[in-house]
């Protein structure tokens, strides 16, 4: 019969012998809320089929509980589909973006560590970032950076990085997100050198390592205007870090508006960037964040084990080690940035 067909094909209950019982599922109460639009896209895009979308959940979930029995994580629908869909429901793949995600978490403390947005309030109030109330034609949100805005005696660059990962977690919780993906608009207008060579090697090592292998986002274009001349320092520094499906992904304009107008339409755009959305506003999106204190406090502020034993076998995605930079690095880093300067 169809049903039994299924069971047979069910990753979930093939992987059982004959005399063990499946494990219990986890909590009911996921209902999808993509439109149909979205549910066309993720069919075509991520390869989800709404029919199988729970057997690929629980097929998940058995395989956390089978081969990472220790690792401290939600097993709830809704936070495994997240992994699932950025790795197109490759089970394997996703399950090591899980492990890789968890292991970021322990391999930077002094950026997860008591994560919540009341202890950000200085980043946030800066406008180092924010969100655009408008997404683009494709359905992404835009994250938008401004680095001249950070004073670095204010305090360090990891503040920046937090409120950065902060926003992520929270945009990823929509299932829209999910499928659609985000685009980021970095502004490096009045970055200057000294200001550069805070982000070095090791810095730009462990974020990218979070972004491209520990975090279940899709990172669809990075638009970057009003670069100085430092910007390709800072850009040689990073792109030996990029997979070549996201460097090809970074879009420079310059001063070009009308180059990021092609790419990001005007009426999504706040003023400062040619378009016609108004001023740019950051009260929105900070006010978004502090109102989710409660759940970063929950899930980012508890007292969790000592050492996952998964964690303590798997190796953290690459440039997310703690080992510290070694003074060559750092030498040639700064030697690039002044050459570019």
């Amino acid at each position: 019969s169809e049903e039994s067909d299924s069971l047979r094909t069910s990753p979930s209950v093939a992987s059982l012998s004959e005399n063990e019982l499946p494990p219990p599922s986890a909590p009911a109460g996921y209902v999808c809320s993509l439109t149909e639009d979205l549910v066309a896209k993720a069919r075509e895009e991520l390869q989800e089929k709404p029919e199988w979308r729970l057997r690929d959940v629980q097929a998940l979930r058995d395989m956390v509980r089978k081969e990472c029995p220790n690792l401290s994580t939600s097993l709830e629908d809704a936070f495994l589909l997240r992994f699932l869909r950025a790795r197109k429901f490759d089970y394997d793949r996703a399950l090591q973006l899980l492990i890789n995600y968890h292991s970021c978490r322990r391999s930077w403390p002094e950026v997860f560590n008591n994560l919540r947005p009341s202890a950000l309030k200085e980043v946030l109030a800066s406008g180092f970032l924010t969100v655009l109330p408008h997404t683009d034609p494709r359905g992404c949100h835009v994250l938008c950076l401004r680095p001249d805005r950070w004073i670095p005696s204010n305090y360090p660059i990891t503040e920046n990085i937090r409120a950065i990962y902060l926003t992520l977690e929270k945009l990823i919780q929509s299932e829209e997100t999910q499928v659609n993906g985000i685009v980021i608009l970095a502004d490096y207008k009045g970055v200057s050198l000294s200001k550069a060579s805070h982000f070095g090697p090791f810095i730009a090592k462990k974020v990218i390592g979070i972004l491209q292998d520990g975090f279940p986002i899709r990172i669809k274009a990075v638009h970057v205007v009003n670069e100085p001349r430092i910007f390709k320092g800072i850009f040689a520094i990073i792109k030996p870090f990029l997979k070549e499906k996201i460097a090809n992904r970074f879009f420079l304009h310059g001063s070009d508006l009308n180059s990021l107008h092609t790419n990001l339409p005007r009426n999504i755009l706040p003023r400062e960037y040619g378009g016609t959305a108004g001023e740019l506003d950051i009260t929105a999106w900070n006010a978004v964040l502090l109102a989710s204190e409660e759940d970063f406090v929950r899930e980012f502020c508890q007292p969790g084990p000592p050492c996952d034993s998964i964690l303590g076998q798997a190796l953290p995605p690459e440039g997310l080690s703690s080992e510290v930079p070694c003074d060559d690095s750092m030498r040639a880093m700064k030697s690039q940035l002044y050459s570019c300067y």
